[in-house]
């Protein structure tokens, strides 16, 4: 008796044909990947040397800023009539400044996109400008995400929240990582401007809600290594019950965060509230293996006198902060900093003062 035997790809035509197609759209994917990242290298290759060409002409020149004005228009005319779009004189100013930030050619690293060093020749700091073009490598920023940054001066926020001095020289200690300790880690403002909050009429779940809806966002706001573990985690303690806002863990500390939202002026009962929380998690949700858990206390408003005269003063686990529903100004920016800097050196001094003394 003959039988009927059928290969697989007879049962299932279907089944074969898709995995036939994933195959082929891997494929696919991966050349154009590999298309698109080597015309990347050869643009910034090739927009390198235009400007180092341009710098190099203008620095013959008699009277650089008028024979450089003239000869970048008569290029820009010519380089258009043959190549097209992408030779305007403002692309051509970039080309010049792109050298002129990265002379050396080892700086110019190609994970990143011409887009992307448009956006980092804004920054005039080299060593801040070096900084954000390494951040934006290490954490896969878009250019959008990196544009964020910038503007809400994630490096020098960062910079501000370290306690030593003086803190300016630590831009230029390459070799030393910038982020060491959980306060290292954390900001003072938070820039929350994309929760789109209007008015002042808005609650702390208004808040929390609108964190958990732009919850990508917040994460990048909130810094590097940070994931969100869960929402309202409730934690028993003597037959009652609390509710920790947000929860957040860091890969690069290996600890957990915590998060509490508040609306206001921060208060003495919100920091022993956070202490609290800090000590039931850490007995009854980490293990051996992660570091003592950090709290943060977001507020509206910060009180120096409770942050001076509490547990934060000498807290290494319990922190608070302020968040800005609106992005500020660059200026009111930099004051907030400036506050940030005198604290600390006004801090530091008075541990100096308080070491001559016990001598």
């Amino acid at each position: 008796m003959e039988q009927n035997v059928m290969t697989h790809s007879e049962e299932h035509p279907s089944t074969q044909n898709q995995l036939l197609l994933v195959d082929i759209r891997r494929i696919v994917e991966q050349a154009r990947g590999q298309v698109k990242q080597t015309v990347n290298t050869a643009m910034l290759q090739a927009y390198w040397q235009i400007g180092r060409l341009i710098v190099e002409d203008e620095q013959g020149g008699e009277t650089r800023a008028a024979y450089g004005k003239a000869t970048l228009k008569r290029l820009s005319q010519q380089l258009s009539t043959d190549y097209g779009r992408g030779f305007d004189i403002t692309n051509l100013r970039n080309m010049r400044r792109f050298y002129l930030a990265f002379e050396k050619r080892d700086a110019v690293r190609l994970e990143l996109s011409w887009t992307h060093y448009r956006v980092l020749l804004r920054v005039d700091s080299s060593s801040a400008r070096n900084w954000y073009r390494d951040e934006a490598i290490l954490q896969n920023w878009s250019a959008r995400a990196l544009e964020r940054q910038i503007g809400t001066l994630y490096y020098e926020r960062l910079l501000s929240s370290k306690n030593k001095q003086p803190v300016e020289q630590e831009a230029q200690q390459k070799t030393q990582p910038l982020a060491e300790t959980p306060k290292d880690y954390l900001r003072d403002p938070y820039i929350l401007d994309f929760l789109n909050l209007q008015d002042k009429s808005y609650q702390e779940n208004d808040l929390e809600q609108g964190i958990i809806n732009n919850l990508q966002q917040f994460l990048l706001e909130l810094g590097k290594g940070f994931a969100f573990v869960e929402r309202q985690k409730r934690i028993r303690f003597d037959d009652e019950d609390f509710y920790i806002d947000l929860v957040f863990y860091n890969f690069k500390l290996k600890c957990f965060l915590l998060l509490d939202l508040k609306i206001g002026k921060l208060k003495h009962q919100d920091i022993g509230q956070m202490d609290t929380y800090i000590r039931l998690y850490d007995d009854l949700h980490t293990s051996s293996d992660d570091n003592p858990t950090i709290g943060l206390v977001l507020c509206s408003e910060k009180s120096e006198a409770v942050v001076k005269y509490s547990v934060l003063s000498d807290q290494k686990q319990l922190f608070a902060a302020k968040y800005l529903a609106h992005l500020p100004s660059e200026e009111e920016l930099r004051i907030e900093l400036q506050k940030e800097r005198e604290r600390v050196q006004a801090q530091l001094l008075n541990q100096q003062v308080k070491g001559q003394d016990d001598e």
